[in-house]
């Protein structure tokens, strides 16, 4: 069995929790690796740290909100209780509306390119995410349904909750490793030179951990709700769509951009209809045509010089 303890540490009469420390953790790495991109991208000089001055907060404060709002019966008692976030719960939707509004009013001030501005924060968000899911490891949230088969009761297939005594599928690990490996591909493709327009990055980050998202959050057990919807999950298949729907848009080739846009729209009718199952082949469709896609577009489209 592998699980935590909640608090870190004990000084000077305050109480250190791993959940805060993790998250900052991954707030300075994501701040880091900002600030190693920006000349790449063209961009002044500390720009990385100008946005994230006011973007982290921008960011924690509607994460908190987007959650708080939509879990609103576990706060109507006493909502003072909104203000713990050491206990736990921050969506991700929540800080990424933030910190794009954040991000939106900073490039209108600063006189920059949103979309540039965009492409320098994607891989650091995604690297964010990647370190912050282990807060919810921690905290013993954020895991999926339970797992009844002895072989599959083992890290990282399941985790052992306290709280009910049973092995749940670890889906903050399955999240934080896929976004883990969008950092890389982000990275990797940035350095291939294989995006050549503004918002190229920041759409294929939307993208791949929209993909995942929409198929992580079916196992989730504490999803927020709208009425019948998951929440996370709609926005999710929202934002795939849309991506695949730009992507079309971009492209000079539209073959592999249609067959994409077909298979998001086929994978969110499954997973809305609750056959998660048979929704992993318009899923593996999905990510095969924007590859060939993207592919398509580096060929054609001009190069982005570095400082361009």
């Amino acid at each position: 069995m592998i699980y935590a303890t909640p608090t870190a540490l004990h000084a000077f009469g305050l109480t250190i929790h791993w959940y805060g420390v993790i998250i900052a953790l991954g707030m300075a790495l994501a701040v880091g690796l900002a600030a190693l991109r920006e000349r790449r991208l063209g961009l002044p000089r500390e720009t990385a740290l100008d946005l994230a001055l006011i973007g982290i907060p921008a960011a924690i404060v509607c994460a908190r909100l987007y959650y708080v709002v939509f879990s609103w019966d576990a706060y109507a008692d006493r909502p003072i209780r909104a203000l713990f976030i050491w206990e736990g719960g921050m969506a991700i939707y929540g800080g990424i509306i933030g910190g794009v509004l954040a991000g939106w009013l900073y490039s209108r001030r600063r006189k920059l390119p949103f979309l540039k501005l965009a492409d320098l924060a994607a891989p650091s968000i995604a690297l964010g995410q990647a370190v912050g899911r282990w807060g919810n490891f921690v905290n013993q949230e954020a895991y999926g349904i339970a797992v009844t088969q002895p072989w599959q009761q083992r890290f990282p297939i399941a985790v052992f909750i306290q709280a009910d005594g049973l092995w749940h599928c670890a889906t903050f690990f399955y999240e934080s490793m896929w976004c883990l490996m969008i950092v890389c591909a982000l990275l990797l493709c940035e350095r291939k030179r294989l995006f050549r327009r503004d918002g190229d990055i920041s759409i294929a980050y939307v993208f791949l951990y929209a993909l995942e998202r929409s198929m992580v959050e079916g196992l989730r057990t504490d999803s927020l709700y709208l009425g019948p919807l998951r929440v996370s999950q709609a926005l999710s298949l929202a934002a795939l769509i849309l991506c695949a729907a730009w992507m079309l848009k971009r492209s000079e080739k539209k073959a592999a951009g249609m067959a994409a846009l077909a298979c998001c729209v086929a994978l969110a009718a499954l997973l809305l209809a609750g056959h998660p199952v048979p929704a992993l082949i318009p899923a593996a469709g999905a990510l095969f045509c924007a590859g060939v896609q993207c592919a398509r577009q580096a060929r054609t489209a001009p190069v982005r010089q570095e400082g361009d």
